[in-house]
């Protein structure tokens, strides 16, 4: 890679947030850097780079930082124009797509209130991320009009990448918390399209290893049931 058009990703193997960015540039077909940050002891570039929020991911492009994943996710389709896009080019599909990626987005600070030690608060988070779930199946209907995405004749979206980095790892959420987040049958269509997107290589690539995943996920719960404090701090970190 020359560096006149050198890319650079600081990111945590645990992020959502990173998952999205490093999706978007394989769907692109764009080469990077990865830089890995310990976000316990965060690294003097990446304080560099996002001094504001001092969070992952950050994108380096030429030396140049962008932050904050959403607004890298459209950088990335803006600035590489010659591969397959991630938001429509349509001024009307773009801004209906846009709604649907905020949504998402939201899903996932539901799903972040499931790691609580209080029961009742978990009882209602877990109602609040069914209620998005079902408001999502209803409005990816028509998305999908033959009832169900086929996600292999075609390259990752921006509606795809959100939908897998939120809820890729799901089962992994439900061992670690004892709960059902994604059923078949109350979400048949959003679950066939996780599902799905979940077999591609290049998802299975920038899948976090599941024993890996699930021994942090239940190390943050204990967290939680030690110090509530400590516990929201921490799972700031991977929602």
């Amino acid at each position: 890679m020359g560096e006149e058009n050198k890319v650079i990703v600081l990111g945590n193997w645990s992020s959502p947030f990173v998952k999205r960015v490093e999706l978007a540039l394989k769907t692109k077909g764009i080469r990077f850097e990865y830089v890995e940050e310990d976000l316990s002891n965060k690294s003097a570039l990446l304080l560099k780079y996002n001094p504001v929020h001092k969070k992952v991911p950050v994108l380096v492009h030429n030396g140049k930082p962008v932050c904050e994943s959403l607004v890298i996710l459209e950088y990335i389709d803006e600035t590489w124009q010659n591969g397959p896009h991630l938001l429509p080019k349509d001024p009307y599909e773009r801004a209906r797509v846009r709604f649907w990626v905020a949504y998402i987005h939201q899903l996932l600070d539901s799903m972040a209130k499931l790691y609580t030690p209080d029961k009742e608060a978990q009882e209602k988070a877990l109602k609040e991320v069914h209620e998005k779930l079902r408001v999502l199946e209803d409005g990816m209907k028509e998305n999908f009009p033959g009832g169900s995405p086929d996600v292999r004749a075609k390259k990752l979206e921006i509606l795809d990448i959100m939908m897998i980095a939120t809820v890729g790892s799901f089962k992994t959420h439900e061992e670690a918390l004892g709960v059902q987040i994604l059923h078949p049958e109350r979400n048949p269509l959003t679950f066939s399209w996780v599902q799905a997107l979940n077999e591609l290589p290049v998802v299975k690539e920038s899948n976090p290893p599941y024993e890996k995943l699930i021994a942090l996920l239940q190390s943050l719960k204990e967290i939680l049931l030690g110090n509530k404090k400590l516990g929201k701090m921490y799972t700031a970190r991977f929602f």
